[in-house]
């Protein structure tokens, strides 16, 4: 069996461990699949826990379930005798053990050289445990003066132990998300909320939505295998790469940041898939007429919406949709004061703890510090657009093509420092075509604080209305 692993894992030029991840990895979607058919709540709970530690374990080995309980129960353990400062102790521990297995592991790495290992698993289910601990404090707050999204997510009763397993484990989706909140998870398990019977009728069919899912993932992988050869890496320090015009090296790095995406692509299509068929994947329904089932917890990338996003503001709602949901509930709003707007600071601050999660490495972190001046940059553009008068047609259109070729410029110049991770290697990235996805952002921020656009004075009988 390990020989077969072993020829078929060279023979696509992979590892076997990662082999042996993918294979898991799909088996989300029968094991998912199986779901539907377990009755009762609480064999659906042992199902959820059992089959995500079991998936774990043929993928990463014994130790992985160890790691894994290790933020799990320090984060019920606060919950249960903690629970007015849970939220923010088990924050503090559930990133500082990531951090620490970050460290040893070297994690980073390890996947740029095609290994794999659990901390990326890891890093799913800690957003887990801590968005929990947060809700279930929540939960101690009067409803007045809560954001829209701690009054739908908060939790005023404790989830049992094995609610609890369930939902960290559920359906694989500690591998590579999406990540979900409790309060759904428990409302699926026992149909309730949007899982009940109501007068659109009886839930949806997931199998169509299942089915497109699958296909985009293979269509994504047979598109990075493809293009993963022709645009290396390593040719960033490759004396050639050096060789070449500026406008050739601005070229190769939008490529490799084209190329890397498409296998982001693909493991979030399957997880699509898994969670879809499952029925948790389920969002409602849409207000047309006749209504249409909805599958957004699902649904981890807009990859069109990612490729031709007319502005860099668009990206978090386009890419790692789900972590940049619980970035923003968990992090981004939080940092806003009441009766005051939020500021680059908060963006800052949000992305730097993205960057952390991800791991300390240097190309991590000057990707995520990029990006909070590629959104501040792209913001100042739309400003400016949207105070031009709409019979200014040509002007508006020069803008809006003017912050969709910025947002295509400044990411896939500051992904580079996300894929190569090392300082070193970074910095030859990007003095080779003279900075420019850095220098942009900083020089549109400075002149938005210059050129402050002023809006268009409103009639006094407009006023009066």
């Amino acid at each position: 069996m390990e020989l077969e692993m072993e020829s078929m894992a060279s023979s696509i030029g992979i590892s076997v461990a990662v082999l042996r991840f993918l294979i898991c990895y799909v088996a989300t979607i029968p094991v998912s699949f199986l779901f539907r058919f377990i009755p009762g709540t609480l064999p659906k709970h042992l199902y959820s826990a059992a089959s995500g530690a079991l998936l774990s374990y043929l993928s990463f080995g014994f130790s992985s379930n160890l790691h894994f309980l290790v933020p799990m129960l320090t984060g019920y353990g606060t919950m249960l005798v903690y629970r007015q400062r849970c939220g923010i102790i088990t924050f503090f521990i559930g990133f500082g053990y990531l951090i620490g297995c970050h460290v040893y592991y070297m994690s980073g790495d390890a996947w740029k050289e095609g290994g794999i290992d659990a901390t990326g698993a890891l890093m799913v289910l800690t957003l887990k445990v801590i968005s929990c601990a947060i809700n279930y404090n929540d939960g101690l707050l009067k409803e007045e003066g809560l954001r829209e999204a701690q009054k739908k997510n908060r939790l005023l009763q404790l989830p049992s132990l094995i609610e609890y397993f369930g939902y960290c484990l559920c359906c694989g989706s500690h591998f590579a998300g999406p990540v979900y909140e409790m309060k759904h998870y428990l409302e699926w398990i026992e149909r309730k909320g949007i899982w009940s019977r109501s007068e659109k009728g009886p839930l949806p069919s997931p199998y169509g939505a299942t089915v497109r899912a699958i296909v985009q993932a293979a269509v994504c992988m047979g598109l990075y295998l493809y293009l993963v050869p022709l645009f290396p890496l390593s040719r960033f320090t490759d004396p050639i790469y050096q060789d070449w015009g500026f406008w050739k090296r601005l070229g190769y790095q939008y490529m490799t940041g084209f190329t890397a995406r498409w296998k982001y692509y693909f493991i979030w299509s399957i997880s699509e898939a898994s969670i879809i068929i499952s029925g948790l994947g389920f969002s409602g329904w849409t207000d047309s007429s006749p209504p249409k089932p909805r599958w957004d917890r699902a649904i981890n990338v807009d990859i069109l919406g990612v490729e031709l996003a007319k502005s860099a503001v668009q990206l978090p709602l386009m890419w790692n949709i789900q972590v940049s949901t619980w970035l923003r509930y968990y992090v981004y709003e939080r940092l806003i004061q009441k009766g005051k707007k939020p500021g680059f600071f908060q963006l800052l601050a949000t992305q730097t703890i993205s960057a952390v999660w991800h791991g300390l490495y240097p190309g991590y972190i000057i990707f995520f510090v990029q990006s909070a001046l590629m959104i501040a940059g792209s913001r100042v553009i739309y400003r400016w657009q949207q105070v031009i008068p709409q019979n200014k047609g040509l002007f508006r259109t020069i803008l809006a093509f003017t912050n969709f070729a910025y947002t295509i410029l400044v990411l896939n110049y500051s992904c580079v420092g996300f894929m190569v991770l090392s300082m070193h290697e970074t910095l030859i990235s990007y003095g080779s075509v003279n900075y420019i996805g850095t220098i942009a952002p900083v020089l549109l921020i400075l002149m938005g604080y210059i050129i402050k656009p002023i809006k268009p004075a409103r009639s006094k009988a407009r006023k009066e209305q």
